[in-house]
């Protein structure tokens, strides 16, 4: 379907009708293995849901199509998918350069798992193309990136950091889960995998829990697909199913908290109380003109640090009402988090530490007047 624009491909790749009944809805294949016709006679391939399902399948294919990538694997959670991938890549003795602000579990992943199976990690700022230059070693396999980061939004040029990542012998893994691919294809900017935490923008719903990798070409497919059967970290057939029901209104939402996302970073942006507001849609970013430039809208991410420090930073977390206080992001429902003791508690101490005045929302889409409305009455509460 790689003729459709993107809305169209993700209503209809992979979601081919029922052949048997007409069903316009895709069947869940909730089974756990599947009759061969003689030994060795798998119909379609399938024999035993670990290593294949249907229903997983037609995920797969859908997230392939919306990345512009030649195949996807899906798996129990975002660090299930960044798990295996780094498994089917990594050996002892690797290097990975990481970005200097990154989602929590994939800086312990990598610092507190993989340390002790032999890769170094190291942090690099790669909005400096010198540093990266410089931090590239003959040993780095893999150059680690989110744009936008979590939770400083900040913007990473992809098609630079792909060249000289390229040039030192090493691949580019982008995690797209802040902008999903509605927003940015990192493949086409000549990223050699992307990686989702489908929990958040592409299910959209705040109802399940799954992860991605989205391949650009052949190379690694082998590889990662051997440690999803092998370690067995696979989305149940329900999971995947839900997960393709909501990326079937995933354009329609990204353009929804983009707008509600900018509304709050520009009325934030002219309150005293906030001393920097963390969002790439506004001009004062700096990053903004990379973000025109490669992504489609500036999404439904933003970050403040509240001017009064980090103890005001808490309770302005604990005193909104519309926006619930939790982890995750990406679902209709707005949320609001205090990153340096919850999503990124993990990095504490280190030099990806969150500011401690910093303060975290997933924009949803609920009416921006009440959203606004919101905000304001918990700065009230903590000015009281």
């Amino acid at each position: 379907m790689s003729e459709h624009s993107f809305a169209t491909r993700a209503i209809h790749a992979g979601q081919e009708p029922d052949p048997r009944t007409g069903a316009i809805i895709p069947p869940i294949y909730q089974a756990s293995t599947h009759v061969q016709d003689g030994i060795g006679g798998f119909r379609e391939g399938y024999e035993y849901n670990r290593a294949g399902n249907p229903t997983r399948s037609s995920l797969e294919t859908q997230i392939a199509a919306l990345e512009g990538g030649t195949a996807a694997l899906s798996f129990a959670s975002g660090l299930a998918a960044e798990d295996a991938l780094l498994r089917g890549i990594l050996k002892p003795g690797d290097h990975v350069l990481l970005g200097n602000d990154v989602y929590g579990g994939t800086y312990r992943l990598l610092t507190r798992v993989f340390a002790s199976w032999g890769v170094e990690t190291t942090t690099v700022e790669l909005g400096d193309p010198d540093a990266v230059r410089a931090a590239i070693r003959p040993e780095t396999k893999i150059v680690w990136l989110e744009t936008p980061s979590n939770p400083l939004l900040k913007i990473v040029d992809i098609a630079q950091i792909v060249e000289l990542a390229h040039a030192g012998g090493a691949i580019v893994v982008v995690d797209n889960t802040f902008a999903s691919p509605a927003l940015q294809q990192p493949l086409a900017l000549g990223a050699d995998l992307v990686v989702h935490s489908t929990t958040k923008y592409l299910g959209g719903h705040s109802d399940v829990l799954g992860g991605s990798v989205v391949f650009r070409d052949d190379r690694f497919f082998e590889a990662v697909k051997f440690q999803q059967f092998a370690v067995g970290a696979v989305s149940a057939p329900l999971d995947a199913w839900l997960t393709t029901r909501g990326i079937k209104t995933l354009a329609v939402r990204m353009r929804q908290h983009t707008e509600n996302a900018q509304a709050i970073a520009e009325w934030a942006e002219a309150r005293p109380e906030f001393e920097r507001v963390y969002y790439p849609g506004l001009a004062s970013h700096p990053g903004h003109e990379i973000a025109a430039r490669q992504m489609s809208g500036f999404g439904g991410m933003l970050s403040f640090g509240l001017a009064a420090g980090p103890a005001a930073a808490r309770a302005f977390a604990e005193s909104t009402s519309i926006f619930q206080l939790a982890e995750s992001l990406g679902g209709v429902e707005s949320l609001i988090g205090y990153p340096p003791e919850m999503t990124h508690a993990s990095v504490r101490g280190t030099e990806l530490a969150v500011p401690e005045n910093v303060v975290r929302l997933s924009v949803g889409i609920e009416d921006i007047g009440d959203l606004l409305a919101d905000l304001e009455q918990g700065l009230g509460r903590i000015s009281a």
